[in-house]
């Protein structure tokens, strides 16, 4: 169960890793990277966030390329988000494939 701290932090990296890659992916024509979720640790310091990725056969590739400039990311969100918090937790990222999951659920249940 999450504390209403960890939403409230959840939620602000959320929209700000959002913004950051929406930015970054408007030079990639064709590709649109989205945070679906971020999960917190109790004690602030671990982040793990959810990528939904379009196309999603890059999705592996994208994330992977992500995970290696974690360091850069990071860095940028301290910079967005150093009045809000005061320790900038470490990122680490995934794919998010429940779009994916849900339309092989649709697919199964039309046949």
């Amino acid at each position: 169960m999450e504390t209403t701290r960890q939403n409230k932090i959840a939620r602000l990296l959320q929209k700000e890793l959002s913004e950051m890659f929406q930015q970054q992916t408007r030079a990639m024509h064709g590709v649109l990277v989205s945070v679906s979720v971020v999960r917190i640790s109790p004690d602030m310091s671990y982040a793990r966030g959810y990528l939904s990725v379009f196309p999603s056969e890059r999705a592996e590739e994208i994330v992977k390329n992500i995970n290696d400039n974690v360091k850069s990311i990071r860095y940028e969100l301290g910079k967005r988000v150093r009045f809000q918090l005061r320790i900038i937790p470490e990122l680490k990222f995934f794919v998010d494939d429940s779009l994916d999951y849900a339309a092989h659920i649709d697919e199964l249940l039309k046949k």
